[in-house]
């Protein structure tokens, strides 16, 4: 080491050297230094989160006459420009770290404490200034709360929207497209492509009716609770002020949780959110492995529908186009599956006052919204928006699917109509004909009888 390149920072356990050029201090280095696990920092949005929260702390704590207004707005200055994404290169602790998350709380209060002391010339500490009348234990908390509410309204909700109504309009276009449908991997009574994207619509707009639902509980912060939720060293109304500061910043609305005690102990909120992208997770599948079958082909798949060709399918086999947009959104959905179990296992650690796998929580459930958001547009407008019908294939297999026999069980019964449907599969004939052949109804009252338009609306008169 040399003097140009560190300088000596201290703290309460001591002195350490610390980059020159680093705007955090001493429990920073020390962090950095004690968990070089994953190289992973804590994600962007959380700090943009931290940020916000401390600017919001540093609003309130100024409102109930406990800042100077001078280095009040020293440090919301500072705040600010964290939740604007500068200085990112300022936070590097590893997501695997204290169980609290106070090495990323000390972070940003040493950054922050620099960048307001460098600019309005006062001496800002980090933890009796910026970090005044909080906790790591209440800070990291709301911040997982307040990041992603900001996420999912931002980012999660739009891309839902967007894919919902892309499904929509194409749905309206396939309407009278009949085609076979399908139980078991197996021919069934005919739908329309209309209906069968209506149920994929449905399940998104579901989804979103499930993430709403959770969203009061998210809003709910922990703020004000402190050390283990007595809200020790805070005013009594600091956590309520804060939420209303942070409501008035992201116009989203934030509140005071009603038991600071459960804000600390537990990551239930977190938990039941994970749970709905777990679901969404689980129609995304649906939907992408629906159209990675009805893709398959060209030639000896079902081949009813031809997916955007984007890039080349194969290193080695000229000419192949594979279904790259439903591929990576399935894989998308097996990692948000994957960390909602990790999510459930990180929240059932609130051993007595805190939970104590914070950061992982923070982690995991950012990354599922960022990977639903992010693979919900990709599969609108890269697969769904684009992919063409082939109507000839889709006609063939119609015509020659016996299970419309189905249609005259009330006129044949079952028996009978098992009997046509088995002699047709085994000559390869079309129902019609065989039903011609078996049966005493006439050419004309069988087509009425089978018509597949009137099957996929439920039936004739």
């Amino acid at each position: 080491m040399t003097d140009k390149t560190y300088r000596s920072e201290h703290d309460s356990m001591g002195e350490l050297q610390v980059p020159a050029d680093a705007l955090y201090g001493a429990q920073t280095q020390r962090a950095v230094d004690n968990f070089p696990i994953s190289g992973q920092p804590m994600p962007a949005a959380f700090i943009r989160a931290l940020g916000q929260v401390k600017y919001a702390c540093a609003i309130a704590n100024e409102k109930l006459g406990l800042l100077e207004a001078d280095k009040a707005e020293a440090i919301k200055k500072a705040a600010l420009q964290i939740s604007d994404g500068r200085y990112a290169d300022q936070f590097p602790i590893d997501i695997f770290q204290t169980g609290s998350g106070t090495s990323t709380n000390m972070n940003a209060n040493e950054v922050i404490a620099r960048l307001a002391g460098n600019d309005s010339g006062l001496s800002i500490h980090p933890n009796d200034h910026v970090n005044m009348s909080q906790s790591s234990n209440d800070v990291i908390p709301t911040t997982i709360h307040v990041s992603a509410c900001l996420e999912i309204n931002r980012k999660l909700r739009p891309a839902l929207q967007h894919l919902a109504n892309t499904i929509e309009i194409r749905a309206e276009e396939l309407k009278n497209v009949i085609k076979t449908g399908r139980t078991h991997l197996m021919d069934a009574m005919p739908v329309s492509l209309g209906q069968e994207l209506s149920a994929w619509k449905d399940q998104i707009e579901l989804a979103l009716e499930r993430i709403d639902a959770s969203m009061p509980r998210l809003y709910a912060l922990a703020q004000g609770g402190t050390a283990v939720g007595t809200g020790i060293n805070a005013h009594p109304q600091f956590g309520a002020q804060v939420a209303r500061e942070l409501a008035a910043e992201t116009k989203l609305p934030f509140t005071s949780m009603r038991n600071y005690f459960t804000g600390l102990a537990s990551q239930d909120s977190a938990v039941e959110m994970s749970g709905q992208l777990k679901a969404l997770a689980v129609s995304l599948m649906k939907i992408a492995n629906d159209l990675r079958w009805m893709n398959s082909g060209p030639l000896a798949g079902l081949s009813e529908i031809a997916l955007p060709a984007l890039q080349p399918g194969s290193s080695i086999m000229p000419g192949k186009i594979n279904p790259v947009i439903p591929e990576a959104t399935a894989m998308v959905c097996a990692q948000v599956i994957g960390n909602d179990t990790t999510i459930t296992l990180a929240g059932q650690s609130g051993n007595f006052q805190l939970n104590v796998m914070l950061p992982l929580i923070a982690h995991n459930l950012l990354q599922n919204i960022e990977l639903l958001s992010n693979a919900a547009r990709l599969l609108a407008d890269k697969a769904i928006d684009g992919f063409s019908v082939n109507r000839d294939n889709i006609n063939q297999a119609l015509s020659r699917n016996p299970i419309l026999v189905t249609a005259l069980n009330r006129v044949i019964g079952y028996e009978k109509g098992a009997a046509i449907a088995k002699k047709a599969y085994a000559e390869n004939r079309p129902v019609m004909d065989v039903a011609l052949e078996m049966t005493e109804l006439d050419e004309a009252e069988l087509r009425r009888l089978l018509d597949p338009a009137k099957l996929a609306q439920g039936g004739i008169d």
